[in-house]
């Protein structure tokens, strides 16, 4: 008797499905007090660059320092040019003399500027941020105040991990007071848009007129931190 012929494998049968290769998982460590969750800011040291756009920004600088820490002390008809008097109800521009019911001009002139303002950082703002910014323009003023006091970059950095000696002193002393004169110049210069600045310098060399005192050292402060120590910070986290 003849075998039976085994049957052919059924070449339609699925084959068997491969195993799904295990998913990657990426571990999730625990944060502790060696691993922080923010990592606190390095204190960066900058490079002294040249050239023509450095040259710009200096040009800028002198440009908009010049008109604002000038145009308090220029008088147009015995008068301040211009004055923002908030107590007397009167605001002197350039010779013009409005009340306050003549404000509706000077709000239609601060919405014209606050609209270019938006459009020329929309159109152009590296030239804002970069020649223009009162941020960058003070920084680089106190900047320079850093460069001469205390060296190049090299010079700072070995400053920075040096221990407290009379040059080191000296030179951060030196630094801290520059920027401490700076500031405050500039924040009587700013309450000088509301207080005529002639009378108000007297004012806060006696020590009279707490108001504006408290304005004066409140806007030097701000030019203090801003400038001297947040720099990059502020562009980074808080400029709209």
């Amino acid at each position: 008797m003849s075998e039976r012929p085994k049957p052919l494998p059924d070449e339609t049968a699925a084959a068997p499905r491969p195993r799904p290769a295990p998913r990657k998982v990426i571990p999730i460590a625990d944060a502790s007090a060696d691993s922080p969750l923010f990592e606190s800011r390095r204190k960066i040291q900058q490079r002294s660059i040249t050239g023509r756009f450095t040259h710009w920004r200096w040009a800028m600088v002198w440009l908009t320092q010049l008109f604002f820490y000038g145009i308090p002390w220029l008088q147009i008809h015995g008068r301040q040019a211009l004055l923002f008097d908030l107590e007397q109800r009167r605001f002197y521009v350039f010779g013009w003399l409005l009340y306050p019911q003549d404000f509706i001009y000077l709000a239609v002139l601060l919405i014209v500027s606050a609209l270019a303002l938006f459009l020329f950082t929309t159109v152009a703002g590296r030239l804002w941020c970069g020649f223009s910014c009162p941020q960058t323009v003070y920084t680089e003023l106190f900047m320079w105040v850093e460069r001469r006091l205390e060296g190049d970059r090299s010079a700072r950095l070995r400053l920075d991990g040096s221990g407290w000696g009379a040059e080191k002193i000296a030179r951060r002393g030196g630094k801290h007071a520059l920027w401490l004169l700076i500031s405050l110049w500039t924040g009587l210069t700013f309450v000088g848009y509301f207080v005529p600045i002639r009378s108000l310098l007297p004012e806060v060399l006696a020590l009279t007129g707490a108001w504006q005192i408290f304005w004066v050292l409140f806007y030097a402060l701000a030019t203090y931190g801003n400038a001297g120590f947040l720099r990059e910070q502020v562009c980074k986290h808080m400029c709209p």
